[in-house]
């Protein structure tokens, strides 16, 4: 039976655990440290970095660097938190169709999803790597004053990046 991957999707880091012999066993990143920063960012090359390598290159490149996008998932544009994250985040955003967040990196705008679903792709290729063998699901966490809307967002993320979400857990719990 493969493993099933635990996430604990942060606003500024995070974490990835498997249980071994009943017991959780976090997973560090390809780069050898126990949290990955949630940030994703196009370089100046056009090349999508995630991670460390995004926040590395976040000072020369503020406006094509996402971060904190877990403040913006499953919110309505019109949402008064969304009025306030966007007079101090460096990066635009957008009313989206149906009324949601959009945000533009480069040349073209993301939902939080898509973008959260790239730095999950990144915690899974890394798992992955370090424990020898392909990882189709995944518990994520999430905090426990989400909304519905903010935990489906979540799950389809999760499921964007290729995974069965197997249950959604208030940070809390976890």
């Amino acid at each position: 039976m493969s493993k099933i991957l635990g996430i604990d999707l942060g606003t500024t880091n995070s974490a990835i655990a498997v249980i071994e012999a009943g017991e959780p066993k976090i997973i560090e990143n390809k780069e050898g440290n126990r949290t990955t920063p949630s940030i994703v960012a196009i370089s100046k090359a056009g090349d999508r970095l995630v991670g460390l390598l995004a926040k590395r290159q976040s000072v020369t490149n503020p406006r094509n660097t996402l971060f904190s996008i877990k403040r913006l998932i499953g919110r309505k544009f019109g949402d008064p938190e969304i009025k306030k994250d966007k007079e101090w985040l460096p990066y635009e955003l957008k009313e989206s169709a149906n009324g949601g967040v959009e945000i533009k990196m480069q040349d073209k705008f993301y939902r939080p999803e898509e973008i959260s679903a790239m730095v999950l792709q990144k915690l899974k290729a890394d798992a992955e790597e370090k424990i020898g063998e392909k990882i189709a699901e995944a518990v994520i966490t999430v905090p426990a004053y989400f909304d519905d809307a903010q935990r489906k967002a979540t799950q389809a993320a999760g499921e964007i990046a290729g995974f069965k979400v197997r249950r959604i857990l208030n940070e809390p719990t976890a």
